[in-house]
């Protein structure tokens, strides 16, 4: 078993046996430094004494490994409070600095920082501004609330779908099968991100790449139906007319299921390392973790990317049905008034119903989760508070906005009775 500690002046490195290192290898060992200021200063962050830590086995393409390859540096400048250090790796190929698969060890004060990283090449020390990293109190706290959140959400949805099944008024109405959908891409979402940490806690790594490939689908399938109550609202109240369309609920299953499957499959045939355990805190090796997409290139062109097409597209549908909803009520005022006539509705209780209609929409579409735009300066941890009680909790809200169609379906038919029986 192979486990050598390889020494300089300011650093020193240990290799895992892992590496099963053969008589027609060589391992090789370098550093770079450069003044130059394209390598000292890299975006907001400043590359430590502008030096990289090259390791590699001639013959041999080292990744991702199970037992990790510490590098040690000592701290020969201080660094400032408002800075902490990362480890991170330069990629050549894109000419940029990457920390995935890479831990920082290191605490304030201390004189070394070791990087752990789970595959060989340049590895380099970031210095990044303090207001970018959430406090470990504040972390803790979000993930209660979410944790908390999620499982009340989880319940909530769970009901609003035996509710459906149980009604067959509600079952024949098309909006509501739409809605039932949304629910149940919700509720994989929770089921697979609530046991993630405990999954990521153990050794088990194929389950951890199944839960984490389950979450990643069960998410793109939350903003593919999403996109689809849009789309649908766009039908309502922007076509209106000719609307029919021949199989509509199997094509907007074959969209809302199928484009996040194919985004799957094109993930883990291009790379299967994709999906792993994620530290919530990449400076503690010991901090929670979850099983999720560990490469940042695929996170934000597959969810990030994917959700603000969808923010996009909604938040026209929502600008769209306020203005139907105001411009309807200022059409109908004649209209509407001798209804409340007779049916003694107010225009209080007109404008409750509005409200509730605009913000079950919001709920449906989505658009409390734009507030993650608004996550970041001085506003990072306020807006991450509202960010997680609201979408951990937009389950209960979908649960909430179908017992209030339940309730207008039991007045309507109510009152056709009522209507049916003054007639005769």
């Amino acid at each position: 078993m192979l486990d050598k500690t390889f020494t300089n002046s300011t650093v020193s490195v240990q290799l895992p046996g892992e590496l099963d290192v053969g008589w027609n290898n060589t391992i090789v060992f370098c550093m770079i430094t450069s003044p130059e200021t394209n390598w000292t200063t890299w975006g907001a962050s400043d590359l430590y004494e502008g030096r990289l830590v090259g390791l590699s086995v001639r013959g041999k393409n080292i990744s991702g490994l199970q037992e990790r390859v510490n590098i040690t540096m000592t701290l020969t400048m201080g660094i400032n409070e408002t800075q902490k250090p990362t480890c991170e790796f330069f990629n050549f190929t894109t000419s940029d600095f990457s920390s995935n698969g890479c831990l920082t060890l290191w605490e304030r004060d201390e004189s070394q920082i070791t990087c752990s990283c789970d595959h060989l090449t340049y590895f380099g020390v970031l210095l990044v501004e303090v207001d970018a990293i959430l406090p470990p109190a504040d972390l803790k706290i979000l993930t209660l609330i979410t944790q908390i959140g999620c499982s009340l959400s989880l319940f909530a949805l769970v009901i609003t779908v035996l509710l459906f099944i149980t009604n067959r008024k509600i079952r024949a109405d098309v909006s509501m099968r739409v809605h039932i959908n949304l629910t149940i891409a919700l509720i994989l979402l929770n089921l697979h991100f609530l046991p993630s940490q405990s999954v990521a806690a153990q050794s088990s790594s194929g389950l951890c790449v199944y839960m984490a490939l389950a979450l990643h689908y069960s998410l793109l399938a939350t903003f593919s139906w999403m996109a689809l109550e849009g789309f649908h609202i766009y039908l309502l109240l922007v076509r209106v007319f000719n609307i029919y369309v021949r199989r509509y609920l199997l094509k907007l299953s074959l969209v809302g299921w199928g484009i996040p499957a194919v985004i799957v499959s094109l993930v883990v045939i291009i790379d299967r390392g994709t999906y792993g355990r994620v530290f919530l805190d990449l400076s503690n090796s010991n901090s929670n973790a979850i099983c999720y997409i560990v490469n940042n290139t695929v996170k934000m062109v597959t969810t990030v990317g994917v959700f603000c097409l969808v923010f996009a597209f909604n938040i026209i549908m929502l600008g769209v049905t306020v203005r139907r909803v105001v411009s309807f009520r200022q059409r109908k005022e004649v209209r509407i008034h001798v209804h409340s006539l007779q049916f003694g509705q107010s225009d209080s209780d007109r404008a409750k119903r509005d409200i509730c209609t605009l913000l079950g929409v919001t709920i449906l579409l989505g658009i409390t989760w734009g507030l993650v735009f608004f996550s970041f300066g001085y506003l990072t941890i306020p807006g991450l508070y509202v960010f997680c009680i609201l979408n951990s909790l937009q389950g209960f809200f979908i649960f909430l906005w179908f017992l209030m169609s339940l309730r207008k379906t039991g007045n309507s038919v109510k009152t056709s009775s009522e209507t049916r029986s003054t007639n005769n």
